[in-house]
């Protein structure tokens, strides 16, 4: 891989956005090794949480605006349904992403964060969706950080394209905690494996749910969960840690 680098460590897949030159921009080739990468990981079941991180000053500048110009709209199009293809192996894949932002998170950066289902930000980070400041509003991004943070901030990032720090980030829900930038790493790890602990299967299931119902009005989603969580407890994760729980003993999942 030429623009991301990949390690594992126990359950734990780390993902570094690798191109600092192009401020670990979300270009079609970077784009197209994540997209590659995460759909293999989804296919095993020895990682269980998947951060995703980036080497450099930036966490991510968004995308390279070099490939969008001078191309027709049809030619962006194919660009932008990488990324769409993107966000949507993040969310098909059973494992728990985790986006843990030290610096600049802008634009598709930003919609990267937002997509991932938990996040950790640096007390450095900031992020923003600044398109509308060179005249490509940044309407790909504002799906995902409409969906995180309330209409009006989201609104306010979208037309003023200012960016705003990470406890304003924090405040309005883009990210889950922000730490000292020297306790990131360790705060991140933490997260990860307080999640990474529980069986993979479990996590699958939540993950699928979790998103399905939020659409839905109250009482189709409590239908809905209802179903889920029946058929989850016929589940052979849910057996054995229903029997740890009464027998007072740590769970020996089916994937350990």
């Amino acid at each position: 891989m030429e623009y991301i680098t990949y390690q594992q460590d126990a359950k734990i897949g780390y993902v570094t956005l690798d191109n600092d030159k192009q401020r670990n921009a979300l270009s079609a080739p970077l784009i197209e090794e994540l997209n590659t990468l995460l759909a293999q990981i989804g296919e095993k079941s020895d990682v269980h949480v998947v951060i995703i991180q980036a080497a450099g000053k930036v966490f991510s500048s968004g995308h390279n605006l070099r490939e969008i110009e001078g191309q027709t709209s049809q030619e962006n199009l194919a660009l932008f349904k990488k990324c769409e293809q993107l966000m949507k192996t993040m969310r098909d894949i059973p494992q728990v992403i985790i986006s843990k932002v030290h610096g600049i998170a802008t634009a598709a950066g930003c919609q990267l964060v937002a997509a991932s289902d938990l996040a950790v930000a640096s007390e450095k980070a900031s992020f923003g969706a600044p398109g509308v400041h060179i005249g490509l509003f940044c309407s790909t991004p504002a799906v995902f950080i409409s969906r995180n943070v309330g209409r009006k901030k989201a609104a306010e990032m979208l037309f003023s394209g200012d960016l705003i720090p990470a406890e304003d980030a924090l405040a309005h829900g883009l990210v889950n905690k922000v730490v000292a930038h020297e306790q990131l790493d360790q705060v991140t790890l933490d997260l990860a494996k307080s999640v990474s602990r529980h069986s993979l299967s479990t996590l699958a299931i939540g993950k699928k749910e979790f998103y399905q119902q939020l659409n839905m009005e109250d009482f189709q989603a409590l239908n809905y969960a209802s179903e889920v969580i029946a058929l989850n407890s016929e589940h052979e994760d849910a057996k054995e840690g229903i029997r740890a729980f009464i027998e007072k003993r740590q769970p020996s999942w089916r994937e350990e």
